[in-house]
C-alpha cells in the first residue's frame, strides 16, 4: 500500500476540530493534513520499519530519561504546526518549558506546536522526495534539528535552520554517529544500531 493524498480544497477545508474528530473516528488510519488542506492517508509500516522506529524512540527516550530536558513522542502523535498542517514525525522531542506552556486540553489533543527535534525514518512505502518535502515543512514551521534516516539508499539528511541540508551517504561506509548537538545535549545516535536489525 502506498501513501494516498486526497485534495479536499477548495470544496472542503477541515477545521482543527473536524480533523481531530476524523482521526478519533478512524483510529485505524494514520492521517496527516498538509498546509493546503490535503488529507494524507499513511499506510502501516512493515515489521522491519516497526523495529527500527521502536529502537529509535527507545534511544531518544533513554537519553531524555537521564536529562529530563523535555518530552519524547512516538509516531502516533499528531502536531498542529503553525502553518495549519497536521504532521506525525516518526519520533520527536519538545523542550519541557514549551510543553508545560500548553494548556491541559492542548496537551491532551493534537499539540499546537512544532517539535524542537524530529526524525523521519523512511520505510518501504515512503517516497524519499515526499519525506524531504516534509522535512522542509518542519524547518519552515520551526524545528531546531531534524534527521531523515533512509535505510534504503542508505543516507541520512540533517536539517537545521538557516543551513544547507547536510547529507551523509553511507552505502560504502559505516553508518554515522549522529549528534544532537546543542538541541539535544549529549544525545548520540548510532545509526548502525537502528539499521542493523
Amino acid at each position: 500500500m502506498e501513501t494516498l493524498t486526497l485534495n479536499l480544497a477548495p470544496a472542503l477545508r477541515l477545521t482543527d476540530e473536524q480533523f481531530y474528530a476524523l482521526c478519533m473516528t478512524n483510529q485505524a488510519w494514520r492521517l496527516e493534513m498538509t498546509e493546503t488542506g490535503a488529507l494524507i492517508i499513511m499506510p502501516p509500516t512493515g515489521g522491519e520499519s516497526g523495529i527500527r522506529n521502536s529502537a529509535l524512540t527507545t534511544e531518544l527516550t533513554l537519553w531524555n530519561r537521564q536529562t529530563q530536558f523535555g518530552v519524547v513522542f512516538d509516531s502516533s502523535t499528531v502536531f498542529q504546526l503553525p502553518d495549519g498542517s497536521k504532521r506525525s514525525p516518526d519520533a520527536s522531542w519538545v523542550t519541557l518549558e514549551r510543553w508545560r506552556a500548553l494548556s491541559a486540553e492542548a496537551r491532551r489533543k493534537f499539540p499546537p506546536l512544532c517539535p524542537d527535534f524530529v526524525v523521519e525514518l523512511r520505510s518501504e512505502t515512503d517516497s524519499l522526495s515526499q519525506l524531504q518535502a516534509k522535512m522542509q515543512a518542519y524547518l519552515a514551521n520551526g524545528i531546531r534539528l531534524g534527521w531523515l534516516i533512509d535505510p534504503l539508499t542508505p543516507l541520512v539528511e540533517i536539517y537545521r535552520p538557516q543551513q544547507p541540508v547536510e547529507t551523509l551517504n553511507f552505502a560504502t561506509e559505516q553508518p554515522p554517529l549522529l549528534s544532537g548537538a546543542e538541541v539535544l545535549p549529549g544525545f548520540l545516535l548510532d545509526v548502525g544500531l537502528i539499521l542493523n536489525i
